[in-house]
């Protein structure tokens, strides 16, 4: 499937996410999606939200990596092993400097930083692996600081799949 882009205003309230969110689930649901995929490893009540956005709708929550008991310094370790790519998207700057928005996602990070980012010390965008049938190509974009996180914009460098 190609990506697909759902915008979000700034600022961008969780009802307005909401709606947002649900009418995409809509249209891949119309579009024969049955699943979709979150990487959340072990925060529940993330995972009770996500569950409860898709009740009802025709297209089942998945967690593929979830286990509650997850070793993150292990599993980013396989990841980055099994040839994973991305790049940090987001940061609390509370826990990662400005300068690592838009870095690729490496096993150098700070002590105290969860290597999976799983406390919301970062986000990233996933764009090669095995999984992938070619990689996404971005570049990094513009980097804004905004509602006390660092944001850095990736701008694709080709057409997606």
């Amino acid at each position: 499937m190609p990506p697909r882009v759902v915008s979000l205003p700034w600022p961008c309230p969780n009802a307005e996410y909401e709606a947002r969110f649900g009418a995409a689930v809509a249209q891949a649901r119309a579009d024969g999606v049955t699943a979709l995929a979150f990487g959340d490893l072990f925060l529940a009540d993330v995972r009770a939200y996500r569950e409860r956005q898709l009740a009802g709708t025709g297209v089942g929550p998945l967690f593929p990596l979830w286990d509650n008991s997850a070793d993150t310094p292990a599993l980013s370790q396989a990841m980055l092993a099994a040839g994973v790519r991305a790049t940090i998207t987001c940061l609390d700057p509370r826990h990662l400097i400005r300068e690592w928005a838009g870095r690729e996602w490496s096993d150098g990070l700070p002590a105290g930083v969860d290597p999976c980012g799983e406390n919301g010390e970062f986000h990233t965008f996933c764009h090669a692996g095995p999984m992938f049938a070619r990689p996404v190509t971005v570049v990094r974009g513009e980097v804004v600081e905004r509602g006390g996180f660092v944001f850095a914009d990736l701008l694709l460098t080709e057409e997606p799949c």
